[in-house]
This record gives C-alpha cells, structure tokens and sequence, in this order.
C-alpha cells in the first residue's frame, strides 16, 4: 500500500513562490507516475502537473504553464511542485496522487481517475 503526505503549503503574497513536496512511503516511487491535483472551494478538483517514471516526462495545465515546474526524487522517495509567480487563483487545496506503471513506461496522467493513491492535501493560499 502507497502512502502519500504532502506538505509546503501555507499563506504567500501574489507573485512569490512555495514549494510542495509529496513524500511516498510503502513502495518505491520509481514503480509509480505522479501528479499533482487542486481543488478550490466550491469547484471540481483539477489537473495541475504530471510526470511519468521518467523526470523528463511531464505535462501542465495550462494555467500553470512555465510558472510551475513538477519533479521527482526517486532516491529520496518524494516528489515535488515548485510554484513560482503564484496568483490569488491559485488559491486551492493540493493533491498529490500516485499510479502504479509497469516499469517501460513513461507516460504521464492528467486525470483524477487515472490514480489509485491520494494524499490527504496541503492548503495553498495567495493573497492579492
């Protein structure tokens, strides 16, 4: 069983940046593809970031293109979201979430139901 804790949210002002990290226990993070989910109040959760076994395999949403960046730290079993240019609608809660790949893949996923794995999620708030 996958155990997924995010953490690095908290309180910035518009334009700054936070970083959110997403350590995976129970399993090695190499058999797996990750993403990051949002969810802000009163909307669906939303695809934020992706990236498959491999770090050079990613994919954005669009809102956040070229503003935040995915990665992966196999060795430290954690990956993370750095969050740059940070706007006050990027308020949301953020979800890590975990798939089990076979280990030729490298695709990535951009969908809620693509993952099997959820973090409990760290709140993320921008100020204007």
């Amino acid at each position: 069983q996958v155990q997924l804790v995010e953490s690095g949210g908290g309180l910035v002002q518009a334009g700054g940046s936070l970083r959110l990290s997403c350590a995976v226990s129970g399993r090695t993070l190499a058999n797996y593809a990750m993403g990051w989910f949002r969810q802000a109040p009163g909307k669906e959760r939303e695809f934020v970031a992706a990236i498959g076994r491999s770090a050079l395999s990613t994919a954005y949403a669009d809102s956040v293109k070229g503003r935040f960046t995915i990665s992966r730290d196999d060795a430290k079993n954690t990956v993370f979201l750095q969050m740059n240019s940070l706007k006050p609608e990027d308020t949301a809660i953020f979800y890590c979430a975990a798939r089990a790949v076979a280990y030729y893949s490298n695709d990535y996923y951009s969908r809620p139901d693509d993952y099997g794995y959820w973090g409990q999620g760290t709140q993320v708030t921008v100020s204007s």
